[in-house]
């Protein structure tokens, strides 16, 4: 296949994106409660919320989303998430905030309501790497699983993607897609720019690391007879979109990505972690 081709491909397929549902999703307005008994316990979940170090206009956007509430004034309102001082009984909707392992809270919230992943990522320092991790690795298994879907029928239910199978030429097409979205949903959740051109260079990178995919992806599956290649092959989608993401979040974090030479050492030494995490998937499908 022509790199032409690949490339005619792959813009088909990116069509099925738009970043501006993204960005809704992380722009929705938020209410937060935090219900506490007294100034000096909401002033923790505020400051745990919104540390040290944002900037007046970070700090002013992550107030507008919290409210102060009273337990003898709860009910008076609705709220997208009630955080309850863990000295109170809090209704099972609710999530404990404890001061001493306030990171429980955050999982159990992105457990529970990760419809709300994005938003509170935006304006939240706390759930910002939790949501990033989550999305890579989502994708990273969504790759994985895809780049052996065509040899394996029974595993294409297990994709709970909002597109069809039968709507990619390629795996290259489908999974520069794919890694376009996560960078699209990484960005939103890092408070940054979302859109192809707020992120042209980012997407730039992705689509040129495709071929390199593609190409090492063919010699694996050349090299080993009777669909021996396959479990590499998808160990490849894996490693590869992990990098990809963690390089984007790198970027946001940081202000730099991965080079060049640290991209494929990194690919490298993760080949190994993406067999195995292949492997278990097709063992237990049900994970995916």
């Amino acid at each position: 296949m022509s790199m032409i081709t690949s490339l005619g491909q792959m813009k088909r397929a990116i069509r099925n994106l738009n970043p501006a549902e993204v960005r809704r999703e992380a722009e929705r307005e938020l209410r937060v409660a935090l219900v506490a008994e007294s100034p000096a316990r909401h002033g923790l979940m505020e400051s745990y919320l919104r540390p040290p170090g944002l900037t007046a206009a970070k700090r002013a956007q992550a107030a507008r989303a919290l409210y102060r509430v009273s337990h003898a004034a709860r009910g008076r309102e609705s709220f997208d998430l009630e955080l309850w001082d863990e000295s109170l009984l809090h209704p099972e909707r609710a999530f404990t905030f404890d001061a001493a392992h306030p990171e429980r809270m955050v999982t159990a919230v992105l457990d529970a309501r990760f419809d709300l992943a994005l938003g509170l990522a935006k304006r939240f320092p706390p759930f910002r790497m939790p949501v990033i991790d989550r999305t890579i690795r989502s994708v990273a298994k969504e790759n994985a699983l895809f780049s052996v879907a065509t040899a394996l029928p029974d595993i294409v239910p297990l994709l709970s993607l909002p597109w069809v199978l039968g709507e990619f030429a390629s795996d290259t097409a489908f999974l520069t897609m794919n890694q376009i979205r996560m960078a699209f949903l990484i960005a939103a959740a890092s408070d940054a720019g979302v859109g192809y051109r707020e992120q042209r260079g980012q997407i730039g990178s992705i689509v040129a690391g495709a071929f390199g995919f593609r190409a090492i992806a063919r010699e694996l599956v050349a090299k080993i007879p009777l669909g021996g290649g396959l479990i590499p092959k998808a160990a490849i989608a894996w490693s590869g979109t992990w990098v990809v993401g963690r390089s984007m979040e790198r970027l946001h974090r940081l202000g730099y990505a991965y080079t060049r030479e640290e991209r494929k050492a990194l690919s490298a030494r993760l080949f190994g972690k993406g067999k195995q995490v292949v492997e278990t998937l097709l063992r237990r499908p049900e994970t995916a």
